[in-house]
C-alpha cells in the first residue's frame, strides 16, 4: 500500500499525534521524531511502557491509555510489535494511523482493512512535516526529483 498525498494530508490535518515507539534515548529515531514534531508545534502524546514522562511531557504506557480525543497514531515500533499496536488502536477507535517505514508489516496493514481507517505506510513522517534542513529535506527533494513523492 503506497502513501498518497490525500492520506498524508488527512493525517497531518490534526495537530494531536500519539507516537507509539518513542525512545528515551535521544539518539534513537523514535526520540528524534517526538522531539521534532513537538518543535514543529504538534501536540504529541508519547507512548512508552517504561517511563512516565519524556522531556517534561507525560508518557502513556499503551495506546489504550491515551485520551479519547486523540485519533492520530504514529507507529515507530519494531516490526514484531506493530501488529499488536495496530490491533490496540483498532480497539480504541483510532481512525488515523501512520506506520513509519521500516515498522510496517503485511499483517498490520491487513488488520486495518477491516476498519474505516486513514492509513499511511511506506513513508517517513519527517519528510512531510516541512523539513527546513537536514537529511529529511534532502530525501524529500530526491523523492520529488525521481517521482516517488506522494501525489
Amino acid at each position: 500500500m503506497k502513501a498518497t498525498r490525500k492520506s498524508i494530508d488527512a493525517f497531518l490535518s490534526s495537530r494531536k499525534i500519539a507516537i507509539a515507539g518513542v525512545s528515551r534515548d535521544p539518539k534513537k529515531f523514535g526520540h528524534q521524531v517526538f522531539k521534532q514534531l513537538k518543535e514543529k508545534g504538534f501536540e504529541v502524546y508519547p507512548i512508552n511502557p517504561n517511563t512516565d514522562s519524556l522531556a517534561g511531557t507525560p508518557c502513556f504506557r499503551s495506546v489504550s491509555s491515551l485520551p479519547l480525543h486523540v485519533h492520530n497514531l504514529l507507529i515507530i515500533t519494531p516490526k514484531k510489535q506493530t501488529r499488536d499496536v495496530v490491533a490496540e488502536a483498532m480497539s480504541k477507535g483510532i481512525d488515523n494511523i501512520w506506520i513509519q517505514q521500516m515498522s510496517d508489516t503485511p499483517e498490520a496493514i491487513e488488520l486495518t482493512k477491516a476498519h474505516t481507517v486513514n492509513l499511511v505506510t511506506g513513508a517517513c513522517i519527517l519528510m512531510h512535516t516541512d523539513p527546513v534542513t537536514g537529511i529529511h529535506k534532502f530525501h524529500r527533494s530526491l523523492a520529488r526529483l525521481f517521482g516517488f513523492y506522494p501525489k
